[in-house]
Formats: structure tokens, C-alpha cells, sequence
């Protein structure tokens, strides 16, 4: 087998973690402020928990003239599924700077691949999925159930691996003493 650039050998499985420290979200965007196109992927990414192949299959037309609270419909490409991708207040100000900068086509992906035609690669975007959810039950206190259904797993082993559930952390649960 060989070795991508990050030295990972092809068809090998590896696991990604949510960014689970707000400090370290701030500085990947800010690391990335003067890269519009990739500064609006993490900023959709980490706000909306899309998987990577749906967020990389938006065209500019599908979003280009939304404004803060409204919604982009899509079907997943891996379920068939209907879910939603809303633009809040910082997915359009990153959105607005991205179209500014790039002034892409309206009939081009969102994030446009360098080498061709197409978009970039999915793979390439997992870990923002994942830290979307770990934010979003951590720091937002929001449910399993409805991670879950943003989600639409198939089951909830998949949405535990999302959301960085750790043993430690399961271990701190059970020594909450009841009764």
C-alpha cells in the first residue's frame, strides 16, 4: 500500500476526533481568516454538522442570496434523506466574504475542487461534522435524541463515535449515586 501525504496508507481506516476545545476552534478560524473558501468550509461545517459529502455537493446558486435564519434544503447523497443546512450569522458572514473574494459562478460547487471540474473531496471535511456535534452537546447542553435525528444515524453507536463520548466520561456518569 501506499502512503498519502499525511503519511495515512490507502483504504486504511482512521478515526477522527471532534476539536473538543473552544480556544482551539478560535484559532483554526482564525488560522484561516484570508482563505475565504476554506474559512466558509469550517464555518459551515462546525455550525451546521452536515456530513462532509453533502456540504461538498452545494452549489454557489443554492446559497448565494440566503440570509441569516434561512434554509437550504438538501437530500443526502448517503441516505436519500431530506435534512436541512441553516445560515446563521456566522456561516452568512463567512459566506458574504467568500463571495466576495472568489465572485464564483453561480453553477460552480461551493468549494470547487483545484484539480478540475468537480468539488473537493468529502474525506477531506469529516472532523468538522464531528465537532459540531461535540460543541453542540457540550457547550449547548443539547440532547442525545436530537443529535441523533440532526444526524439521521441508523443507530446510536454511530452518533456516540460523533459525539466524542469518551469511557471517562462514562465512568463519571456512573458514579452519580442515585437514591
Amino acid at each position: 500500500m501506499t502512503a498519502n501525504r499525511n503519511g495515512i496508507k490507502k483504504g486504511c481506516k482512521v478515526k477522527v476526533e471532534p476539536v473538543r476545545k473552544q480556544k482551539n476552534i478560535k484559532a483554526i478560524s482564525k488560522l484561516l481568516q484570508g482563505k475565504s473558501r476554506d474559512l466558509l468550509l469550517w464555518t459551515l461545517g462546525i455550525n451546521n454538522g452536515l456530513r462532509a459529502s453533502d456540504l461538498v455537493g452545494i452549489k454557489v446558486a443554492q446559497v448565494q442570496d440566503l440570509k441569516p435564519g434561512e434554509v437550504l434544503n438538501i437530500v443526502e447523497s448517503k441516505t436519500g434523506k431530506d435534512n436541512i443546512l441553516v445560515i446563521n450569522k456566522s456561516v452568512h458572514k463567512a459566506l458574504q466574504v467568500f463571495l466576495k473574494d472568489v465572485q464564483p459562478d453561480p453553477q460552480y460547487y461551493l468549494f470547487q475542487s483545484r484539480k478540475g471540474k468537480g468539488h473537493i473531496s468529502s474525506q477531506s471535511v469529516g472532523r468538522l461534522v464531528k465537532t459540531w456535534g461535540y460543541h453542540q452537546r457540550i457547550n449547548h447542553g443539547v440532547g442525545f435524541e436530537i443529535l441523533c435525528k440532526r444526524y439521521n444515524h441508523s443507530s446510536p453507536s454511530i452518533t456516540m463515535g460523533y459525539l466524542g463520548i469518551e469511557s471517562k466520561e462514562v465512568h463519571d456518569v456512573l458514579m452519580n449515586e442515585i437514591g
